[in-house]
């Protein structure tokens, strides 16, 4: 399972509609992570990305050094699903999708991380599987971490 994290102040995504997109998640500081799910993920693999993402030391102590992770900072998680994380692109001009799960393996896998982190976080916010969404952040640093189980 892939976990791209992004340390934000402020994040939100729509899904697409006839006129406006409805914000369906939305969150101020935390971060906000793009998850892609590939064939061979399990349950234990969303259950070990999101202690990473929970334990991960991406934010500031009072020396100004990345040190303190989401959890010591009361921080917020937005979970966003993204497929195309998964694709192959070692060559080519165009990606492949094999090493990406199906979609009813990919949406049983973030509803599971999804349900996990609402277990565990008091603020989970999440995109829509399946769903064509815009994603709106403002990246704190810039700080961008890819996490792959």
């Amino acid at each position: 399972m892939i976990g791209l994290l992004q340390r934000v102040s402020e994040a939100r995504v729509r899904v697409a509609g006839e006129v406006v997109g409805e914000v369906v998640g939305e969150i101020g500081p935390g971060l906000l992570v793009l998850v892609g799910v590939q064939r061979d993920d399990t349950e234990a693999r969303a259950e070990r990305l999101l202690e990473r993402l929970l334990g991960y030391r991406v934010f500031a102590d009072d020396t100004g050094r990345m040190n303190r992770s989401l959890r010591e900072v009361g921080g917020a998680l937005l979970l966003v699903p993204q497929f195309t994380l998964a694709a192959d692109t070692r060559k080519g001009a165009r990606p492949s999708f094999s090493s990406a799960a199906p979609p009813d393996l990919g949406r049983r896998l973030f509803d599971h991380l999804v349900a996990r982190a609402q277990a565990a976080h008091p603020q989970v916010a999440t995109g829509v599987f399946g769903a064509d969404m815009q994603v709106a952040l403002v990246n704190e640093g810039p700080v961008t971490f890819w996490l792959e189980t």
